[in-house]
């Protein structure tokens, strides 16, 4: 019976020790989204790089990956730039990634 505890404690702490060195779990704070400003794409408004660049803090501050950032700027968009992604086939490509989002806005 004691050889069987003493099994049992090595059991546990073998998997206590593989639970502390796992990877810790990461949350993403998307309220965030909230600090980024809407960009109709007038040169009145926010300018393009206003725009990524308050979409670039908000995602280092919470956590965001790159389809975050995309979806979090498509959700934004208001007046030309909402028509501009609509016509633009480039930007509905699947694996849309945010550099190639971001290259393709500034080439515009």
């Amino acid at each position: 019976m004691q050889a069987e505890l003493a099994e049992a404690n090595l059991e546990v702490q073998q998997l206590k020790d593989r639970m502390s060195v796992g990877t810790p779990t990461v949350h993403k704070d998307l309220s965030l989204f909230t600090l980024v400003p809407k960009c109709p794409g007038t040169d009145a408004a926010v300018t393009l790089e206003e725009f990524i660049s308050s979409i670039e803090s908000s995602a280092r501050k919470g956590r965001w990956e790159e389809a975050d950032k995309v979806e979090i700027a498509l959700l934004k968009f208001a007046g030309s730039a909402k028509t501009f992604y609509k016509r633009c086939p480039e930007l509905h490509a699947d694996g849309l990634t945010w550099p190639k989002f971001m290259t393709v806005f500034r080439s515009r």
